[in-house]
């Protein structure tokens, strides 16, 4: 059977190569040359040619509007709020292609030096929660760089693509042909993204990405969302775990702690997995796991003196969420 993180893993990658080629195949592009969108393969335009040629009025020039340009964003917005209000980040945590190279480069980092970030204060142990061991080699160096020099360059060159017809861009990278103003934003959005992918990956999701920032926003108004919730009466259980939960975060966040100091937190599950390695043997189950409703409401409201009693059904041996399509039922 595929497991969530395999599923997730499965989700990011399709997501990856969408966002590679959706511009090759018109899915969804802006053309600087014709200065209109395509989607679906089609020409999406605002209707205002006919305006500016008098074939039309004011009134159907506005109704255009709204109809090809109001209506469209802000029907994906209100999806995007309602989604992230319910189930928080699971855009940035199941989908996003820059958190897939987040997480990647984060994987390579921990084989080079222990860390899966160079501003880690601490290094990862070398057991995992599984019972592997992965241990430090600083030959993983030679991978770390190029592989962010690879995944910067793939991200400028794909960005532009969505400014310019992908056929001209991809042929004059074949030919090496391409023009002055191209090879200018080729050569800085590969710098910008490789710099970034470095040293500030986790930064920017946090602090730098509008998407995540109003997925965050939305989640922490919903107090019974979709959160990782941690069975507190149970927490003397840790004393035996080396914090596998905190190690495996990519996003550097403490998962025990109250849904406030978790903000940033993409709704991946590595940690509720990691804790259920741990407590394999446990009878009474895992002591992280994604929860909703009432069962949510101790770890978005236990904070200024507020500790809301945890109903007993919640942390019950029980499934876990399968996939993003099935959301998690009302007894945890």
């Amino acid at each position: 059977m595929i497991s969530t993180q395999q599923k997730r893993l499965l989700f990011q990658a399709g997501f990856f190569i969408l966002f590679v080629l959706a511009p090759v195949f018109d899915l969804f592009r802006l053309d600087l040359n014709v200065k209109h969108f395509f989607f679906l393969g089609l020409h999406w335009t605002l209707g205002l040619d006919d305006f500016l040629a008098h074939r039309i009025g004011a009134t159907e020039a506005g109704i255009n509007i709204m109809l090809r340009g109001g209506l469209p964003i802000l029907g994906v917005i209100a999806t995007g709020v309602w989604v992230s209000w319910k189930y928080g980040r699971l855009y940035c945590g199941w989908l996003c292609p820059h958190f897939s190279v987040v997480e990647t480069v984060n994987g390579v980092l921990r084989r080079a030096t222990a860390k899966q970030s160079i501003w880690d204060k601490h290094k990862i142990p070398e057991r995992n929660a599984d019972g592997s061991v992965t241990r430090a080699n600083p030959w993983y160096w030679l991978a770390v760089v190029p592989l962010a020099l690879a995944f910067a360059f793939a991200w400028a060159t794909t960005l532009l693509t969505y400014l310019l017809p992908p056929a001209e861009i991809y042929g004059n990278l074949w030919h090496g042909a391409v023009t002055r103003n191209q090879a200018i934003f080729l050569t800085a959005g590969t710098i910008i993204f490789f710099v970034e992918f470095m040293f500030a990956r986790h930064l920017f999701c946090r602090f730098g990405c509008a998407i995540g920032l109003f997925q965050s926003l939305a989640w922490m108004g919903n107090r019974k969302a979709l959160v990782i919730g941690f069975d507190r009466r149970r927490a003397e259980t840790c004393a035996a775990c080396n914090a596998a939960c905190e190690h495996v975060c990519p996003m550097r966040l403490k998962p025990r702690t109250i849904k406030r100091h978790m903000f940033a937190c993409t709704q991946c599950g590595q940690c509720a997995e990691a804790c259920s390695q741990v407590q394999t043997k446990n009878p009474q189950g895992t002591l992280l796991k994604w929860v909703e409703h009432e069962c949510a409401l101790d770890k978005s409201a236990r904070d200024f003196g507020h500790h809301d009693e945890i109903p007993a059904y919640c942390y019950q041996p029980g499934p876990q969420i399968k996939t993003l399509k099935t959301p998690p039922a009302r007894h945890g």
